[in-house]
């Protein structure tokens, strides 16, 4: 009798969370079917998932990859921003997460607090103060005053922390003894063992950096230096709607993301556990 009744709790869980999840794909499937119906269908009728055999076909797609130059080139501008906002916001969040978790030093609760009071304060009113900081950093519509924000983000300098608090501090105290730098025992020692974390936290960064639209669309003057988000809004304007680019360049725009995932899912929630509950 518990068996069964086992049995079917698992069984309910199962359905609910598949029903879950098909609730939670249904928009992303309803963008893929709509990106191949043409865009005069899609004018009259918008994103559904009604499936219309006949008038399907792939010409928003080649219009995409045989018409589109603009598109790839926000594309190209939003991996180059991506790909270096990860690299940059681990190699120094990890750093400053790691000195405030290991090193006891004068002002590092002070530090810590800070961090924390970032986090509570919303980016939308620190903009205009950041906005005027690059105008006078002359950092407008340039690859580094787009990522700079982002750089060391104060959800990443908290994560690695919490998550650095756990390490065991008797391979530093060993690896000293042997005459290593604080440096090495850093990069040879710790950062290998924070490889959860830092797979968590390129997702989390990754996902962060290519859906960010507000900061760019304030700090972007020029249509060649456009990243993926604000140069689909650009197609929605009062006299036309692009939508062979957008409804299908959407679509595309999806794939870097879920590729990143697949990358470091392995250690996604291994990660976020570890870092959630040390400290």
């Amino acid at each position: 009798m518990e068996k069964q009744r086992s049995f079917f709790k698992k069984l309910f869980i199962n359905i609910l969370f598949v029903i879950i999840s098909f609730l939670a794909l249904l928009p992303i499937i309803s963008l893929l079917v709509s990106s191949f119906r043409p865009s005069s269908e899609l004018m009259r009728q918008g994103i559904s998932l009604d499936i219309n055999w006949a008038g399907m076909n792939l010409d928003n797609y080649e219009f995409i990859f045989t018409q589109a130059p603009e598109y790839w080139q926000w594309y190209m501008n939003s991996l180059i921003i991506t790909g270096l906002t990860i690299v940059l916001s681990l190699f120094f969040s990890s750093m400053v997460g790691y000195a405030l978790a290991v090193y006891d030093f004068k002002g590092r609760n002070v530090i810590f607090l800070m961090v924390i009071m970032i986090l509570m304060i919303p980016f939308e009113i620190l903009m205009l103060p950041l906005y005027q900081l690059f105008i006078d950093l002359n950092l407008i519509d340039t690859y580094f005053g787009i990522m700079l924000p982002l750089i060391v983000a104060p959800i990443a300098v908290f994560f690695f922390r919490q998550y650095a608090l756990g390490l065991p501090t008797e391979l530093m105290d060993a690896a000293r003894i042997d005459g290593s730098t604080e440096y090495g025992i850093f990069f040879k020692i710790m950062m290998p063992l924070m490889l959860p974390s830092f797979a968590a936290m390129a997702i989390l960064q990754g996902l962060s950096s290519w859906n960010n639209f507000l900061w760019p669309l304030l700090i972007i003057r020029s249509n060649d230096m456009f990243t993926l988000p604000v140069g689909l809004a650009s197609l929605l304007t009062p006299y036309g709607n692009n939508y062979d680019i957008l409804i299908s360049g959407s679509v595309i725009t999806i794939l870097p993301i879920i590729l990143l995932f697949i990358a470091f899912q392995k250690y996604f929630v291994s990660g976020l556990t570890v870092g959630g509950v040390k400290g």
